[in-house]
């Protein structure tokens, strides 16, 4: 999958800074000062005045004071004062401006509504550098919430989730009808990698006998597995084997 460049708002991300437009593009995949410039552009005057105040007042109080921190009531309000379309983007920013490290994120991740889990998601590659948030990632993917399924797959999985968790992740995409657009890195992990050749294979002979069609995402990421030349440009993948 194609991402804008990390220093670039294409016209879409810009667009739908906050959900997912058409081309896969989330709040993963745009650094967080390009996002804010971006969600800025597309909210009116009351909802830009609250999240400028949230951001100040998470930027303030990075930490917890009592039992829950201002910044996770603002996380609370983000639907309501930016819009159902705008919400992931909010978010995410206010995650990001109370520095929110592995601990906070875990908290808000099993406090929080599926709406908010998603957004610490989104959040994971922008704030933590290593793999301490991959249980968020690993608890997402036990789900039946196609859209945590697909917030889970952005570039900190692509970057931390070994072979094996991989591996079935892409199967799970194909069980549960999320795009394969939506994993973060898709070319370079699948590049010549057998293991997961042989899995789809499989899974696509259980199909044929059962008499159901083979999803069309199966047939893309087969071929993504072919031992051929990579793209210019392409890391092969590194994720831990099984």
């Amino acid at each position: 999958m194609t991402q804008p460049h990390a220093g670039h708002v294409t016209h879409d991300a810009a667009g739908a800074a906050a959900g997912q437009d058409s081309t896969g593009t989330t709040p993963a995949h745009i650094p967080p000062a390009d996002l804010r410039s971006a969600l800025s552009a597309h909210l009116g005057g009351a909802a830009r005045a609250w999240l400028d105040q949230a951001l100040d007042e998470a930027a303030a109080h990075p930490g917890a004071h009592g039992p829950i921190s201002v910044w996770e009531l603002r996380l609370a309000e983000a639907g309501r004062r930016c819009g159902p379309a705008h919400a992931d983007a909010a978010r995410v920013l206010i995650l990001h401006a109370a520095r929110a490290d592995a601990g906070a994120l875990t908290r808000v991740y099993f406090q929080g509504t599926a709406d908010e889990r998603r957004a610490v998601l989104h959040a994971l590659p922008h704030l933590v550098p290593g793999p301490d948030a991959l249980p968020l990632v690993e608890d997402a993917l036990r789900t039946n919430d196609t859209r945590l399924v697909a917030a889970a797959l952005g570039p900190y999985a692509a970057r931390h989730l070994d072979a094996h968790q991989w591996r079935h992740a892409v199967l799970k995409c194909l069980f549960t009808g999320v795009r394969v657009d939506d994993v973060a890195d898709l070319d370079r992990r699948a590049h010549a990698d057998g293991e997961l050749a042989r899995m789809l294979a499989d899974y696509a002979a259980e199909r044929t006998a059962a008499g159901r069609p083979v999803p069309e995402d199966l047939h893309r990421v087969l071929a993504l597995t072919e031992p051929g030349p990579s793209s210019p440009g392409t890391v092969h993948p590194h994720g831990k084997e099984s």
